[in-house]
C-alpha cells in the first residue's frame, strides 16, 4: 500500500510502498477514504523540538481519518457490532484500559496513551488497522466529515464541558478547531457567540460557522466589545483555543464573575497569571481540555451531525491527493487554510 512515512530525524515526509498492516484478533482493517491534516502533522513535517523528542521514525503519519472496514479480526467479528463495508472513523488515542484514569472512565487521560501517527503507525495510507473498541460507525455521515471528527471532537469537548444553552460564549483563536467550537456553541443553544482572531480569513470561516460577532484584536478592543455586548458582565464561557499568553490574559479578563474558561490551545511558552486577581477573586472555573472524552464526546458529536444541527464543511477549504502532502502542508503554513483534507481512497 501507499503510505506517507517519516523516515528519519529530518524535515519532510516521503510516499513509500509499505505492507498492508496485519489485522489482529481484536482489530479491524480499514481502507482509508479521507484523512485530515492538522497542526501536529505540521510539527512532524518541520521536525521541531516537540516532534524530535516524541517521534521514533520510521513511522506512518496521520491521526484523523475515515474509511471503510475491509476485514475484521476474530474477536471483533464475534462482537457483531461492526461489519465489513461499514463506513467508520476512529478515536486515534489507543488507551490501556487498566490505569487509574481508564478505570475511572477518563480514558482520554490514560497514562499509557498511544496516538496513531505519533506513537504508532497512522492513517496517511491506503489502510490502517485499529482496535475495534476505538472504531465508530458513521451511520450515514460522509467520510469527508468523518475524517475531521477528531478535531471536531476537541471542539465538542471544549464547548460542552460548560452549560451552553442561553449562554454567552467567546472563542479566542479561530483555527479549524476554534471555528468548529463556534458551530458547536451555536448548535448547543448559545445566545451569543463572539469569535476573535488576527487572521481575516479565519474570521470569515468563523462567521460561516455562525459567529454572531467577529473581532480582530489588531483593530478591535476585544474586552471593550465583550463588555458592551454583555451589558458589562463579561461572557459566561471563554473557549481559549490559541494557547498564546495574550489569549490567556484576554480569556481571564473577558469571563464574567463566576464564569468559566476552557483551555484547549497548547502554549509554546509559559504564561504569567495573577491568580488572585484573574482567577480566585473572580471565582473562575478553569478546565484543561485533552482530546475527546471516550466515548461521550463521540456520541454527542455524532448526534449533532446526524441531526443536521452541526455542519463543519464550511471550515474545509482545501483538498489534496496523498501525493501532494507538501502542498497541503504549505497552505497550512501560509495561514490561509481552514481544514485541509487528503483524498486517499474515495
Amino acid at each position: 500500500m501507499r503510505a506517507l512515512v517519516k523516515e528519519g530525524p529530518r524535515p519532510g515526509m516521503v510516499l513509500r510502498e509499505r505492507p498492508v498492516p496485519d489485522c489482529g484478533p481484536s482489530d479491524v482493517l480499514i481502507r482509508v477514504h479521507h484523512a485530515g491534516v492538522c497542526g501536529t502533522d505540521l510539527h512532524i513535517w518541520e521536525w521541531d523540538s516537540w516532534a524530535s523528542q516524541r517521534l521514533k521514525p520510521p513511522l506512518t503519519i496521520g491521526h484523523e481519518f475515515a474509511g471503510e472496514i475491509v476485514e475484521l479480526g476474530r474477536e471483533a467479528a464475534v462482537a457483531g457490532l461492526l461489519e465489513a463495508g461499514d463506513k467508520v472513523t476512529a478515536e486515534g488515542h489507543v488507551v490501556c484500559g487498566h490505569c487509574l484514569q481508564c478505570r475511572l472512565g477518563a480514558g482520554h487521560l490514560c497514562q499509557r496513551t498511544q496516538i496513531i501517527g505519533v506513537d504508532r503507525d497512522g492513517a496517511f495510507a491506503d489502510y490502517i488497522a485499529m482496535p475495534a473498541s476505538n472504531v465508530m460507525k458513521l451511520d450515514g455521515i460522509p467520510t469527508e466529515i468523518g475524517a475531521i471528527m477528531d478535531p471536531l471532537g476537541n471542539a465538542v469537548h471544549t464547548v460542552l464541558e460548560a452549560s451552553v444553552p442561553g449562554s454567552t460564549v467567546l472563542v479566542l483563536g479561530c483555527g479549524p478547531i476554534g471555528c468548529f467550537a463556534v458551530g458547536v456553541a451555536r448548535a448547543a443553544g448559545a445566545s451569543l457567540v463572539v469569535a476573535s482572531d488576527f487572521n481575516p480569513r479565519r474570521l470569515e470561516l468563523a462567521r460561516a460557522m455562525g459567529a454572531h460577532v467577529t473581532l480582530n484584536p489588531g483593530g478591535d478592543d476585544v474586552l471593550a466589545r465583550v463588555r458592551e455586548l454583555t451589558g458589562g458582565d463579561g461572557v459566561d464561557l471563554v473557549c481559549e483555543m490559541s494557547g498564546h499568553p495574550s489569549g490567556h490574559a484576554q480569556a481571564f479578563a473577558a469571563a464574567r464573575l463566576g464564569g468559566r474558561v476552557n483551555l484547549l490551545g497548547t502554549p509554546s511558552r509559559t504564561t504569567e497569571v495573577d491568580f488572585a486577581r484573574d482567577v480566585i477573586f473572580k471565582g473562575l472555573t478553569l478546565y484543561g481540555v485533552t482530546g475527546r472524552k471516550m466515548y461521550q464526546t463521540w456520541h454527542q458529536m455524532r448526534r449533532f451531525l446526524r441531526a443536521g444541527q452541526l455542519d463543519p464543511r464550511p471550515v474545509i477549504t482545501h483538498r489534496f491527493s496523498l501525493e501532494c502532502i507538501a502542498e497541503a502542508i504549505q497552505v497550512i503554513k501560509d495561514g490561509q487554510a481552514g481544514k485541509v483534507i487528503l483524498e486517499i481512497g474515495a
